[in-house]
């Protein structure tokens, strides 16, 4: 049977952080992670909400049951791509959706036309018309 401190430690590996970074995540030193890990201690409220905040699933490390299906856990370099859209005012996301529908569209893509990027329409016309013109 799964103990907690596994379950832990599975959702640290799902979710690409070793054991420092994680105890950082959840407010804790590398020692009580450590020690979580092994079932020595229990995590408490605190660090649990910390670290469902950097992406782990609590229910899964508390029941074993997941709480919605697992999401492909996404990369630092993704995750940072992100961030920086959300971050950027709305003419700059709307030409970074551009340029990704462009790449997604190229010969250059390994995977072909459409894969690994979605635009809405109006990025595709803008692409269109770039085309045209």
């Amino acid at each position: 049977m799964n103990t907690i401190g596994e379950r832990l430690r599975n959702e640290r590996e799902r979710i690409g952080f070793n054991q420092s970074d994680f105890a950082e995540a959840g407010g804790v030193l590398k020692r009580a992670q450590i020690h979580y890990e092994k079932n020595e201690r229990m995590p408490d409220a605190g660090y649990l909400s910390a670290i469902a905040a950097a992406g782990a699933d609590v229910l899964y490390i508390l029941t074993g049951s997941r709480s919605a299906p697992a999401a492909p856990a996404i990369s630092r370099e993704e995750a940072a791509f992100l961030d920086n859209y959300r971050h950027s005012p709305k003419d700059a996301q709307e030409s970074m959706q551009t340029m990704c529908a462009a790449l997604a569209q190229s010969s250059v893509h390994p995977q072909g036309v459409g894969r690994g990027c979605t635009a809405d329409k109006s990025a595709t016309a803008t692409l269109k018309k770039s085309k045209a013109a």
